[in-house]
């Protein structure tokens, strides 16, 4: 029983974890056809009753999504993602495709087997412009086409039966460990897949597939960041031990690099301005979800990575509202810098005003502070806090 309770909850816990899904429209009675990329992947669908136990699972999540509040619905920002999901993966198969944006802090992305999509906010404000995104993107759709999730289902609903009698076996807890890890590391080899394949379609959707490792490079970098801030030692070579489902970081950047080398797509290409225009109506609304996990080291560095070629008024806010929050010895000071700064360059960003009158208050400068706030409501007469910034500026 504790075997195949554990053995359950592994197979649980990797089909959450490994990012894949499709559910086919129609499908031949044959059964599912050849994993290769000439095969729609939405011809398969479930073939036994433990297939379609999994299916069912997949679709009453996507119920759940269909009227959630975390799911971001802004015509405008959903548009650019798709626009890009079907660069990499073809505009015939992206249509089939149900894309769910998610309002989350972290940085993370899957596609399950019913064609269900999601890409949670913290990814798209880690990621610095379109070829990185389509990196993402890419990588996803081969674990779909691939149908990853589905032949890791499989593997371990194979150990599972093979492995029954170890029930009955003294010490049966260790061998069953054994188990686990060999399905685990089925897990890893279609990560590694799934990169390959990602970059694959970054190269024919004309990308620099260059841009595929510097998304991990940051990540680890972040880490690092985080651990100084908390003076702790960096998680980033940390994968998990026998039981990780993906390889580690360092070795995605490593596999990475090297598969761009040799298919470098186009060298330049990245759509930085298109991806920051795409992203702007919603840049305070992921900087603000972000300053409320209170990992001010990896905030730090994440504004100063996206700052590489130069400070703009979106950043200088989104510091400004770094220090403000934390108010340690000088930050106060050092926010209403930054918002000033944002200002003068031409910043139109409302709440610039907002932080920068809160910080001014704080400050015992109450004439600034109020000036600050009423420029604020004037800017933003349909704010959700109006009242509130109302009554802190005089009414």
């Amino acid at each position: 029983m504790r075997l195949r309770k554990a053995l359950h909850a592994a197979m649980a816990l990797s089909l959450l974890l490994q990012p894949t899904m499709a559910m086919a429209q129609t499908a031949p009675a044959a059964g599912p056809p050849a994993a290769t990329a000439e095969v729609d992947p939405f011809l398969y669908k479930p073939v036994d009753k433990d297939e379609r136990g999994l299916w069912m699972q997949v679709d009453e999540a996507e119920r759940e999504y269909r009227t959630s509040p975390k799911v971001i619905r802004d015509p405008a920002l959903n548009a650019y993602v798709r626009s890009v999901l079907c660069k990499v993966a073809t505009e015939a198969r992206c249509k089939h495709i149900r894309l769910y944006l998610v309002r989350t802090p972290y940085f993370n992305a899957s596609m399950a087997p019913n064609g269900m999509m999601e890409i949670w906010s913290g990814l798209l404000l880690r990621t610095q412009n379109e070829a990185q995104l389509a990196a993402v993107l890419g990588h996803e759709y081969t674990h779909f086409q691939e149908r990853h999730s589905v032949k890791l289902f499989r593997d371990i609903k194979s150990k599972t039966n093979s492995a029954g009698f170890l029930s009955l076996i003294p010490y049966a807890g260790i061998l069953s460990l054994g188990i686990l890890a060999s399905v685990f590391s089925f897990s890893r080899e279609m990560e590694r897949e799934a990169d390959t394949g990602g970059l694959k379609m970054m190269d024919a959707a004309g990308y620099d597939t260059r841009e595929a490792a510097k998304v991990w490079e940051r990540l680890r970098a972040e880490m690092d960041a985080t651990a100084a801030a908390r003076k702790t030692k960096s998680r980033k070579d940390k994968n998990g031990g026998m039981f990780a489902t993906h390889p580690p970081s360092a070795e995605r950047v490593t596999n990475l690099t090297k598969l761009a080398e040799s298919q470098p797509g186009v060298l330049g290409a990245n759509g930085a301005d298109s991806y920051a225009k795409g992203m702007a109506a919603f840049w305070p609304i992921f900087v603000d979800d972000q300053l409320k996990m209170n990992d001010f080291g990896a905030s730090e560095f994440l504004l100063g990575s996206l700052a590489q070629t130069g400070w703009t008024p979106a950043l200088l806010y989104a510091r400004g509202e770094l220090y403000r929050r934390r108010g340690a010895a000088g930050d106060l000071e050092k926010a209403v810098e930054f918002y000033g700064q944002a200002v003068t360059g031409g910043g139109d960003i409302a709440e610039v005003w907002r932080g920068r009158g809160l910080a001014l208050l704080k400050l015992g400068q109450a004439e600034g502070g109020k000036a600050d706030l009423k420029e604020y409501l004037r800017r933003s007469p349909d704010a959700g806090d109006y009242a509130m910034i109302a009554m802190m500026a005089g009414g």
